[in-house]
Protein backbone atom coordinates (compact mmCIF):
# COMPACT_ATOMS: atom_id res chain seq x y z
CA UNK A 1 0.00 0.00 0.00
CA UNK A 2 1.64 3.37 -1.06
CA UNK A 3 1.15 6.19 0.89
CA UNK A 4 0.52 9.51 -0.62
CA UNK A 5 3.25 12.55 -0.40
CA UNK A 6 1.14 15.57 -0.14
CA UNK A 7 4.16 18.25 0.86
CA UNK A 8 3.79 21.11 -1.76
CA UNK A 9 1.07 19.31 -3.30
CA UNK A 10 -1.80 21.63 -4.64
CA UNK A 11 -4.74 20.53 -3.57
CA UNK A 12 -8.62 21.72 -3.47
CA UNK A 13 -10.94 20.96 -0.37
CA UNK A 14 -14.80 20.80 -1.62
CA UNK A 15 -16.90 20.83 1.19
CA UNK A 16 -16.82 23.53 4.40
CA UNK A 17 -18.28 20.83 7.20
CA UNK A 18 -16.47 19.83 9.79
CA UNK A 19 -14.70 17.06 7.67
CA UNK A 20 -13.74 19.73 4.93
CA UNK A 21 -12.32 22.02 8.29
CA UNK A 22 -10.75 19.00 9.88
CA UNK A 23 -8.90 17.90 6.78
CA UNK A 24 -8.14 21.95 5.65
CA UNK A 25 -5.93 22.10 8.57
CA UNK A 26 -4.47 18.51 8.34
CA UNK A 27 -2.95 19.48 5.35
CA UNK A 28 -1.58 22.59 5.78
CA UNK A 29 0.27 21.19 8.69
CA UNK A 30 1.28 18.43 6.55
CA UNK A 31 2.81 20.95 4.02
CA UNK A 32 0.48 21.07 1.22
CA UNK A 33 -0.75 24.11 -1.14
CA UNK A 34 -4.50 23.87 -0.18
CA UNK A 35 -7.55 26.04 -1.44
CA UNK A 36 -11.54 25.71 -0.40
CA UNK A 37 -14.35 25.40 -2.73
CA UNK A 38 -18.32 24.94 -2.44
CA UNK A 39 -21.13 25.05 -4.03
CA UNK A 40 -22.25 28.55 -2.11
CA UNK A 41 -19.22 30.70 -0.48
CA UNK A 42 -19.73 30.12 3.19
CA UNK A 43 -19.36 32.72 5.96
CA UNK A 44 -17.37 30.88 8.42
CA UNK A 45 -13.97 30.30 5.95
CA UNK A 46 -10.93 31.05 8.13
CA UNK A 47 -8.99 34.11 7.60
CA UNK A 48 -6.22 32.25 5.39
CA UNK A 49 -8.50 30.12 3.07
CA UNK A 50 -7.89 30.57 -0.55
CA UNK A 51 -11.53 30.15 -2.21
CA UNK A 52 -11.91 29.01 -6.04
CA UNK A 53 -15.01 28.67 -7.74
CA UNK A 54 -13.36 26.45 -9.62
CA UNK A 55 -11.00 23.39 -10.46
CA UNK A 56 -7.78 22.99 -13.33
CA UNK A 57 -5.30 21.07 -14.62
CA UNK A 58 -2.49 22.64 -12.06
CA UNK A 59 -4.37 20.61 -8.90
CA UNK A 60 -2.95 17.63 -7.91
CA UNK A 61 -5.94 16.28 -5.86
CA UNK A 62 -9.31 17.01 -4.33
CA UNK A 63 -10.68 15.92 -1.74
CA UNK A 64 -14.21 15.93 -1.27
CA UNK A 65 -16.93 15.81 1.18
CA UNK A 66 -17.66 12.02 1.44
CA UNK A 67 -21.88 12.90 0.99
CA UNK A 68 -21.29 14.99 -1.87
CA UNK A 69 -21.97 12.72 -5.12
CA UNK A 70 -19.97 12.22 -8.13
CA UNK A 71 -22.10 13.66 -10.27
CA UNK A 72 -21.20 17.19 -9.37
CA UNK A 73 -19.92 18.88 -12.35
CA UNK A 74 -16.29 20.26 -10.23
CA UNK A 75 -16.08 15.94 -9.44
CA UNK A 76 -16.25 14.99 -13.44
CA UNK A 77 -14.04 17.90 -14.46
CA UNK A 78 -11.51 16.63 -11.87
CA UNK A 79 -11.71 12.91 -13.30
CA UNK A 80 -11.58 14.20 -16.54
CA UNK A 81 -8.46 15.60 -16.13
CA UNK A 82 -6.77 12.95 -14.23
CA UNK A 83 -7.04 13.98 -10.93
CA UNK A 84 -7.56 12.09 -8.27
CA UNK A 85 -10.89 12.22 -5.92
CA UNK A 86 -10.44 10.66 -2.76
CA UNK A 87 -11.61 11.92 1.08
CA UNK A 88 -10.48 12.95 4.70
CA UNK A 89 -10.55 9.41 5.54
CA UNK A 90 -7.37 8.98 3.22
CA UNK A 91 -5.31 11.85 3.88
CA UNK A 92 -5.57 11.31 7.57
CA UNK A 93 -4.90 7.64 7.14
CA UNK A 94 -1.41 8.46 5.08
CA UNK A 95 -0.34 10.09 8.11
CA UNK A 96 -0.87 7.33 10.74
CA UNK A 97 1.56 4.94 11.92
CA UNK A 98 -0.09 3.48 14.58
CA UNK A 99 -3.04 0.43 14.40
CA UNK A 100 -6.02 0.81 12.47
CA UNK A 101 -9.24 -0.94 13.18
CA UNK A 102 -12.50 0.03 11.67
CA UNK A 103 -15.81 -1.02 11.39
CA UNK A 104 -18.24 -0.94 8.56
CA UNK A 105 -21.48 -2.40 7.76
CA UNK A 106 -25.47 -1.49 6.12
CA UNK A 107 -26.31 -1.58 10.24
CA UNK A 108 -24.80 -1.28 13.54
CA UNK A 109 -21.54 0.52 12.66
CA UNK A 110 -21.55 2.83 15.88
CA UNK A 111 -22.74 0.25 18.30
CA UNK A 112 -20.00 -1.91 17.07
CA UNK A 113 -17.58 0.90 16.91
CA UNK A 114 -18.04 2.28 20.15
CA UNK A 115 -18.32 -0.98 22.17
CA UNK A 116 -14.60 -2.06 20.53
CA UNK A 117 -13.18 1.31 21.76
CA UNK A 118 -15.25 1.22 24.85
CA UNK A 119 -13.43 -2.24 25.50
CA UNK A 120 -10.13 -1.16 24.48
CA UNK A 121 -10.00 2.14 26.75
CA UNK A 122 -10.99 -0.52 30.00
CA UNK A 123 -8.11 -1.95 28.98
CA UNK A 124 -5.88 0.87 28.84
CA UNK A 125 -5.16 1.61 25.43
CA UNK A 126 -4.75 4.05 24.01
CA UNK A 127 -7.17 4.52 21.46
CA UNK A 128 -9.11 7.47 19.47
CA UNK A 129 -12.75 6.65 18.37
CA UNK A 130 -14.41 8.61 15.04
CA UNK A 131 -14.72 8.46 11.45
CA UNK A 132 -17.92 8.06 10.20
CA UNK A 133 -19.27 7.64 14.18
CA UNK A 134 -19.20 11.70 14.02
CA UNK A 135 -15.47 13.03 14.67
CA UNK A 136 -13.84 13.37 11.27
CA UNK A 137 -10.69 11.42 11.12
CA UNK A 138 -8.55 14.63 10.02
CA UNK A 139 -9.55 16.08 13.36
CA UNK A 140 -8.31 12.96 15.83
CA UNK A 141 -4.53 13.60 13.99
CA UNK A 142 -4.33 17.05 14.20
CA UNK A 143 -2.33 16.86 17.82
CA UNK A 144 1.31 16.31 17.39
CA UNK A 145 1.10 12.98 19.22
CA UNK A 146 -1.12 10.39 17.67
CA UNK A 147 -2.37 7.78 19.68
CA UNK A 148 -1.26 4.30 19.28
CA UNK A 149 -4.75 2.39 18.13
CA UNK A 150 -7.07 4.56 15.82
CA UNK A 151 -10.86 2.58 15.98
CA UNK A 152 -13.31 3.98 13.13
CA UNK A 153 -16.48 3.75 11.74
CA UNK A 154 -16.19 4.21 8.04
CA UNK A 155 -18.85 4.40 6.09
CA UNK A 156 -19.57 3.22 2.30
CA UNK A 157 -19.08 7.19 1.14
CA UNK A 158 -16.16 7.50 2.99
CA UNK A 159 -14.67 4.13 1.52
CA UNK A 160 -15.39 4.66 -1.76
CA UNK A 161 -13.13 7.67 -1.31
CA UNK A 162 -10.58 5.96 0.67
CA UNK A 163 -9.05 2.74 -1.40
CA UNK A 164 -5.89 2.58 -0.11
CA UNK A 165 -6.43 1.98 3.66
CA UNK A 166 -5.43 -1.34 5.05
CA UNK A 167 -7.06 -1.97 8.72
CA UNK A 168 -5.36 -4.68 10.97
CA UNK A 169 -8.68 -5.87 12.54
CA UNK A 170 -11.81 -4.73 9.73
CA UNK A 171 -15.37 -5.69 10.64
CA UNK A 172 -17.99 -5.65 8.46
CA UNK A 173 -21.68 -5.98 10.95
CA UNK A 174 -23.84 -7.21 7.71
CA UNK A 175 -24.82 -6.11 4.50
CA UNK A 176 -27.80 -5.24 2.76
CA UNK A 177 -28.88 -2.99 -0.03
CA UNK A 178 -28.58 0.36 1.22
CA UNK A 179 -27.95 3.65 0.19
CA UNK A 180 -28.87 3.02 -3.45
CA UNK A 181 -29.49 6.65 -4.31
CA UNK A 182 -25.90 7.77 -3.75
CA UNK A 183 -24.23 4.50 -5.21
CA UNK A 184 -26.76 3.38 -7.97
CA UNK A 185 -26.62 0.10 -8.28
CA UNK A 186 -25.72 -2.88 -5.05
CA UNK A 187 -23.04 -4.00 -6.67
CA UNK A 188 -21.63 -0.69 -6.43
CA UNK A 189 -22.40 -0.52 -2.46
CA UNK A 190 -20.53 -3.46 -2.50
CA UNK A 191 -17.86 -2.63 -4.09
CA UNK A 192 -17.19 0.23 -1.64
CA UNK A 193 -17.27 -2.08 1.07
CA UNK A 194 -14.84 -4.50 0.11
CA UNK A 195 -12.86 -1.60 -0.45
CA UNK A 196 -12.12 -2.05 3.78
CA UNK A 197 -10.27 -5.03 3.36
CA UNK A 198 -8.95 -5.19 -0.22
CA UNK A 199 -5.44 -4.29 1.00
CA UNK A 200 -5.43 -6.77 3.63
CA UNK A 201 -2.54 -9.20 3.76
CA UNK A 202 -2.49 -12.87 5.53
CA UNK A 203 -1.50 -10.95 8.69
CA UNK A 204 -4.67 -9.26 9.16
CA UNK A 205 -8.14 -9.79 10.30
CA UNK A 206 -11.27 -9.79 8.79
CA UNK A 207 -14.63 -10.12 10.72
CA UNK A 208 -17.90 -11.09 9.00
CA UNK A 209 -21.31 -12.05 10.03
CA UNK A 210 -22.01 -15.51 9.39
CA UNK A 211 -25.71 -15.28 8.38
CA UNK A 212 -24.79 -12.64 4.88
CA UNK A 213 -23.67 -14.86 1.61
CA UNK A 214 -22.02 -11.67 0.62
CA UNK A 215 -19.86 -11.72 3.80
CA UNK A 216 -18.80 -15.56 2.30
CA UNK A 217 -17.81 -13.57 -1.03
CA UNK A 218 -15.63 -11.02 0.29
CA UNK A 219 -13.73 -13.51 2.99
CA UNK A 220 -13.09 -15.36 -0.61
CA UNK A 221 -11.44 -12.61 -2.53
CA UNK A 222 -9.75 -11.06 0.56
CA UNK A 223 -6.29 -11.85 1.89
CA UNK A 224 -7.26 -11.84 5.45
CA UNK A 225 -7.57 -14.01 8.38
CA UNK A 226 -11.40 -14.38 8.44
CA UNK A 227 -13.68 -14.67 11.44
CA UNK A 228 -17.40 -15.12 11.87
CA UNK A 229 -19.55 -14.53 14.61
CA UNK A 230 -23.46 -15.72 14.62
CA UNK A 231 -26.22 -15.51 17.48
CA UNK A 232 -27.41 -18.73 15.75
CA UNK A 233 -24.64 -20.76 14.80
CA UNK A 234 -22.37 -22.36 17.35
CA UNK A 235 -19.28 -23.43 14.85
CA UNK A 236 -18.07 -20.19 14.37
CA UNK A 237 -15.41 -18.39 16.33
CA UNK A 238 -17.95 -15.94 18.42
CA UNK A 239 -21.01 -17.98 19.20
CA UNK A 240 -24.37 -18.37 22.11
CA UNK A 241 -25.14 -21.35 23.60
CA UNK A 242 -27.12 -22.07 26.07
CA UNK A 243 -27.03 -18.15 27.57
CA UNK A 244 -23.58 -17.76 27.57
CA UNK A 245 -21.16 -16.28 24.77
CA UNK A 246 -17.77 -17.51 23.80
CA UNK A 247 -14.83 -16.86 21.14
CA UNK A 248 -13.64 -19.83 20.45
CA UNK A 249 -14.99 -21.99 22.87
CA UNK A 250 -13.80 -19.54 25.74
CA UNK A 251 -16.16 -18.33 28.11
CA UNK A 252 -16.65 -14.80 27.55
CA UNK A 253 -20.11 -13.67 29.64
CA UNK A 254 -22.86 -14.48 30.28
CA UNK A 255 -25.91 -13.13 28.53
CA UNK A 256 -27.97 -12.26 31.58
CA UNK A 257 -24.75 -9.37 32.59
CA UNK A 258 -25.48 -7.77 29.61
CA UNK A 259 -27.66 -4.78 29.88
CA UNK A 260 -27.82 -3.12 26.07
CA UNK A 261 -31.64 -4.99 24.82
CA UNK A 262 -31.97 -5.49 21.22
CA UNK A 263 -31.67 -8.87 19.23
CA UNK A 264 -29.66 -6.90 16.62
CA UNK A 265 -27.60 -5.49 19.36
CA UNK A 266 -26.50 -9.00 20.57
CA UNK A 267 -24.82 -9.11 16.93
CA UNK A 268 -22.87 -5.84 17.41
CA UNK A 269 -21.87 -7.48 20.64
CA UNK A 270 -20.70 -10.60 19.23
CA UNK A 271 -18.76 -8.70 16.65
CA UNK A 272 -17.12 -6.33 19.07
CA UNK A 273 -16.06 -9.56 21.55
CA UNK A 274 -14.67 -11.56 18.16
CA UNK A 275 -12.55 -8.11 17.31
CA UNK A 276 -11.43 -7.37 21.31
CA UNK A 277 -10.36 -10.67 21.85
CA UNK A 278 -8.35 -10.66 18.48
CA UNK A 279 -6.53 -7.30 19.68
CA UNK A 280 -5.71 -8.95 22.89
CA UNK A 281 -8.37 -7.27 25.44
CA UNK A 282 -9.01 -8.96 28.32
CA UNK A 283 -12.80 -10.62 29.41
CA UNK A 284 -12.36 -8.73 32.65
CA UNK A 285 -12.86 -5.07 29.94
CA UNK A 286 -15.08 -6.86 27.95
CA UNK A 287 -17.34 -7.35 31.08
CA UNK A 288 -17.13 -4.11 32.88
CA UNK A 289 -18.22 -2.81 29.15
CA UNK A 290 -21.09 -5.00 28.62
CA UNK A 291 -22.43 -4.80 32.07
CA UNK A 292 -22.73 -0.73 32.11
CA UNK A 293 -23.18 0.39 27.98
CA UNK A 294 -26.72 0.55 27.68
CA UNK A 295 -26.70 1.98 24.60
CA UNK A 296 -26.49 5.02 22.05
CA UNK A 297 -28.60 7.85 21.60
CA UNK A 298 -31.39 7.85 18.80
CA UNK A 299 -30.50 4.01 18.70
CA UNK A 300 -33.39 2.18 20.30
CA UNK A 301 -32.86 4.55 23.00
CA UNK A 302 -34.95 4.18 26.35
CA UNK A 303 -36.69 7.42 26.39
CA UNK A 304 -38.56 6.32 29.49
CA UNK A 305 -41.85 5.26 31.07
CA UNK A 306 -44.25 7.60 30.49
CA UNK A 307 -48.03 7.15 31.60
CA UNK A 308 -47.13 3.59 32.25
CA UNK A 309 -45.90 2.65 28.25
CA UNK A 310 -42.59 2.06 28.01
CA UNK A 311 -41.15 4.55 24.70
CA UNK A 312 -38.11 4.45 22.76
CA UNK A 313 -36.65 6.57 20.31
CA UNK A 314 -35.45 4.49 17.26
CA UNK A 315 -34.75 7.69 15.14
CA UNK A 316 -31.42 6.35 13.46
CA UNK A 317 -33.63 3.01 11.59
CA UNK A 318 -33.36 4.85 8.36
CA UNK A 319 -34.28 1.08 6.48
CA UNK A 320 -36.32 -1.68 6.65
CA UNK A 321 -34.19 -4.00 8.18
CA UNK A 322 -33.42 -1.35 11.25
CA UNK A 323 -36.90 -1.08 12.26
CA UNK A 324 -37.08 -5.02 11.64
CA UNK A 325 -34.25 -5.77 14.18
CA UNK A 326 -36.40 -2.85 16.43
CA UNK A 327 -39.52 -4.69 16.23
CA UNK A 328 -37.78 -8.17 16.93
CA UNK A 329 -36.38 -6.87 20.13
CA UNK A 330 -40.14 -6.51 21.56
CA UNK A 331 -42.51 -9.18 23.19
CA UNK A 332 -44.91 -6.89 24.36
CA UNK A 333 -47.92 -5.33 22.02
CA UNK A 334 -46.00 -1.90 20.21
CA UNK A 335 -47.58 1.06 18.89
CA UNK A 336 -45.26 1.98 16.03
CA UNK A 337 -44.86 5.44 14.97
CA UNK A 338 -42.87 5.01 10.94
CA UNK A 339 -42.57 6.99 7.88
CA UNK A 340 -40.21 9.70 6.27
CA UNK A 341 -38.70 9.56 2.90
CA UNK A 342 -39.36 7.82 0.46
CA UNK A 343 -36.83 5.96 -1.50
CA UNK A 344 -38.97 3.26 -3.32
CA UNK A 345 -38.47 0.26 -1.18
CA UNK A 346 -41.03 -2.59 -0.72
CA UNK A 347 -41.92 -1.67 2.80
CA UNK A 348 -44.40 -4.85 2.08
CA UNK A 349 -41.21 -6.57 3.54
CA UNK A 350 -42.33 -5.27 6.90
CA UNK A 351 -45.35 -7.17 6.67
CA UNK A 352 -43.87 -10.38 8.74
CA UNK A 353 -42.66 -8.11 11.06
CA UNK A 354 -45.66 -6.48 12.30
CA UNK A 355 -47.08 -9.55 14.15
CA UNK A 356 -46.85 -7.05 18.17
CA UNK A 357 -47.89 -4.26 16.05
CA UNK A 358 -51.41 -3.56 17.97
CA UNK A 359 -51.64 0.11 16.72
CA UNK A 360 -49.51 1.39 13.38
CA UNK A 361 -48.82 5.29 13.15
CA UNK A 362 -47.57 6.60 9.46
CA UNK A 363 -46.42 9.71 7.93
CA UNK A 364 -44.62 11.37 5.75
CA UNK A 365 -43.55 10.33 2.08
CA UNK A 366 -43.64 6.56 2.60
CA UNK A 367 -47.42 7.10 4.87
CA UNK A 368 -50.02 5.52 2.67
CA UNK A 369 -47.37 2.53 1.83
CA UNK A 370 -46.49 1.78 5.05
CA UNK A 371 -50.19 2.14 5.86
CA UNK A 372 -50.85 -0.82 2.55
CA UNK A 373 -48.20 -2.99 4.79
CA UNK A 374 -49.80 -2.37 7.80
CA UNK A 375 -53.23 -3.89 6.77
CA UNK A 376 -51.81 -6.45 4.80
CA UNK A 377 -50.67 -7.90 8.16
CA UNK A 378 -53.66 -7.50 10.12
CA UNK A 379 -53.06 -4.46 12.17
CA UNK A 380 -56.02 -3.77 13.97
CA UNK A 381 -55.46 0.22 14.08
CA UNK A 382 -54.26 1.97 11.07
CA UNK A 383 -53.63 5.67 11.46
CA UNK A 384 -52.10 8.36 8.66
CA UNK A 385 -51.50 11.65 9.63
CA UNK A 386 -48.87 14.00 7.97
CA UNK A 387 -46.22 15.01 10.15
CA UNK A 388 -44.21 13.29 13.39
CA UNK A 389 -45.92 15.59 15.66
CA UNK A 390 -49.69 14.64 14.30
CA UNK A 391 -48.15 11.17 15.00
CA UNK A 392 -46.93 11.63 18.70
CA UNK A 393 -50.44 13.31 19.24
CA UNK A 394 -52.10 10.33 18.02
CA UNK A 395 -49.86 7.62 19.85
CA UNK A 396 -50.62 9.42 22.81
CA UNK A 397 -54.10 8.72 22.44
CA UNK A 398 -54.39 5.28 20.99
CA UNK A 399 -51.31 3.32 23.00
CA UNK A 400 -52.11 2.19 25.95
CA UNK A 401 -50.42 1.20 29.58
CA UNK A 402 -48.09 -1.95 29.77
CA UNK A 403 -47.49 -1.57 25.75
CA UNK A 404 -44.19 -0.44 24.09
CA UNK A 405 -44.24 3.07 22.24
CA UNK A 406 -41.59 2.51 19.69
CA UNK A 407 -40.39 5.61 17.09
CA UNK A 408 -38.32 3.46 14.04
CA UNK A 409 -39.43 4.93 11.07
CA UNK A 410 -38.01 2.56 8.32
CA UNK A 411 -37.40 5.42 6.04
CA UNK A 412 -34.56 8.27 5.88
CA UNK A 413 -35.31 12.04 7.97
CA UNK A 414 -35.12 14.20 4.75
CA UNK A 415 -38.40 15.05 3.62
CA UNK A 416 -39.43 16.67 7.01
CA UNK A 417 -36.16 17.02 8.95
CA UNK A 418 -32.32 17.97 7.92
CA UNK A 419 -31.09 14.61 10.05
CA UNK A 420 -32.48 11.49 11.86
CA UNK A 421 -30.63 13.03 15.46
CA UNK A 422 -32.76 15.98 14.80
CA UNK A 423 -35.78 14.26 13.99
CA UNK A 424 -34.97 11.98 17.12
CA UNK A 425 -34.86 14.80 19.68
CA UNK A 426 -38.26 16.16 18.09
CA UNK A 427 -39.68 12.67 19.33
CA UNK A 428 -38.12 13.12 22.55
CA UNK A 429 -39.50 16.49 23.36
CA UNK A 430 -42.50 15.80 21.99
CA UNK A 431 -43.51 12.59 24.04
CA UNK A 432 -41.87 14.38 27.38
CA UNK A 433 -44.63 16.97 26.84
CA UNK A 434 -46.80 15.74 29.67
CA UNK A 435 -50.27 17.12 27.62
CA UNK A 436 -52.53 15.06 25.86
CA UNK A 437 -52.04 11.70 27.12
CA UNK A 438 -55.01 9.99 27.48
Amino acid sequence: MDQMNYQNKKVLVYGWARSGKAVYQLLKKIGARVYVTTDEKPDDLFDDVNFVDDIDESFDLLVKNPGIRYEKEIIKKALNLNIPVITEVQVALDQFKGELLAVTGSNGKTTTTTLIGKMLKADNVDVKVGGNIGIPVSELLLADIQPRVLMLELSSFQLLGAQNIKPKIAVITNLFASHIDFHHTRENYLRAKFSITQHQTKDDYLILNDSSSDSKDFAKRSQADDYYFSPTNTSVNTYVNDGIIYFDDEKIIDLSKIVLVGEHNLENILAAITAAKIFGVSNRAIEKVLTSFTGLEHRLEPVGVIEERTVYNDSKATDIEATQKALASFKEPITLIAGGLDRGDDLNRLVPNFQNVATLITYGQTKNKLQIAGQKAGIEETVVVDNLKEAVSKAKKLSKPGQVLLFSPAAASWDQFPNFEIRGEEFKKMIKNQEAWS
